[in-house]
């Protein structure tokens, strides 16, 4: 499919990727109230998904981003903007990530797509809408692209699309960039709440032998991929994870309508997870890159009724390419 050229034109100070990026979740001030509904896994644990009904036939499922929730702010406002526009919608939080720590030592990872087959398998035996449209942003972007990359041909006809926005479709070069100095702050905000939620699995779970000493000197993704997602889901290796978790590979195995969004000034982001070639080759897979927007920003003024370039671009391509009723 033709690879899009973006409209997204911000104001100068929004032109920055690290102030984009920042701005969204420190001064947007959405929030919604959800419908709780705690669900029963396979595995004896729990999922909370958060819906928000308009009495729509169309759902959209939204996937948060690493350490997000319903509460993040991207989640809110596309959901209060999709509510407006008639659509219901259910918010997926990753186990461990609803407030309330998940029953198991396993929690979440990017690659983790069983949750994501479980939870739509979920809603189309339980609800009986016409379309579902996945949404991720992030990590729940990544999930979202390897999910339907997964499933391929055997989809089922009820899920229509899907839509991921900022996403580090190749896990390992992404890695790389994160790790260099223009992302240090980030990394030391989402390493605040990871390790403190790993530190209570090791309370949890004793037989869980966790080097407590390499957990508070870790400064990388990796070395929290070595202390906590390679032994706790069975990988062989940090580079076996991001193999086997990344999105990218499942690109033009996808068979419904499916958008990207990255911003080239995404900080987050290596220039593998610009996949302009797949996009060009498939008959399916849309990519959108704007020269601006940061991670899961955006943003175009400080002006919070202008600020909502990202939940109209998620309802126009259902409208005009998933051919959703909008």
């Amino acid at each position: 499919m033709p690879v899009f050229t973006s409209d997204f034109s911000p104001t100068l100070p929004f032109k920055n990727g690290h102030f984009n990026t920042m701005y969204r979740p420190l001064f947007m001030k959405d929030i919604c109230s959800y419908l709780r509904k705690r669900i029963t896994t396979w595995d004896n644990d729990f999922i909370d998904l958060d819906f928000s009904f308009v009495g729509s036939n169309t759902l959209v499922l939204l996937i948060h981003g690493l350490e997000g929730s319903s509460e993040s702010r991207y989640m809110a406002s596309t959901t209060k903007y999709l509510n407006k526009k008639g659509i219901d919608t259910v918010c997926f939080n990753l186990r461990g990530c609803s407030g309330e720590d998940n029953l198991l030592l396993a929690t979440y990872h990017s690659g983790k797509t069983e949750d994501v087959e479980f939870v739509v398998n979920y809603l189309l035996n339980k609800y009986d809408y016409q379309n579902i449209i996945i949404v991720g942003f992030s990590l729940g972007g990544n999930l979202t692209l390897k999910y339907l990359g997964e499933k391929g041909d055997n989809i089922s006809s009820k899920i229509k699309g899907g839509i991921a926005v900022s996403v580090p479709i190749d896990i390992a070069t992404a890695e790389e960039e994160m790790d260099k100095l223009k992302n240090k702050l980030y990394m030391e905000m989402f390493f605040k709440t990871m390790k403190n939620k790993i530190l209570e699995k090791a309370h949890k779970f004793p037989n869980y032998n966790l080097d407590k000493d390499k957990l508070f000197k870790a400064t990388k993704f990796r070395h929290l991929e070595h202390l906590y997602t390679v032994p706790v889901f069975g990988f062989n290796s940090p580079q076996d994870y991001w193999e086997k978790a990344s999105s990218k590979p499942y690109l033009l195995k996808i068979k419904v309508p499916t958008l990207l969004i990255n911003a080239k000034d995404d900080t987050f982001l290596s220039n593998e997870c610009y996949p302009f070639d797949e996009a060009h080759t498939s008959d399916y897979f849309f990519l959108e890159a704007p020269n601006y927007g940061g991670h899961v920003g955006f943003m175009t003024s400080f002006k919070p009724s202008e600020n909502i370039w990202l939940e109209k671009r998620i309802a126009r391509f259902m409208k005009q390419n998933i051919k959703i009723d909008i």
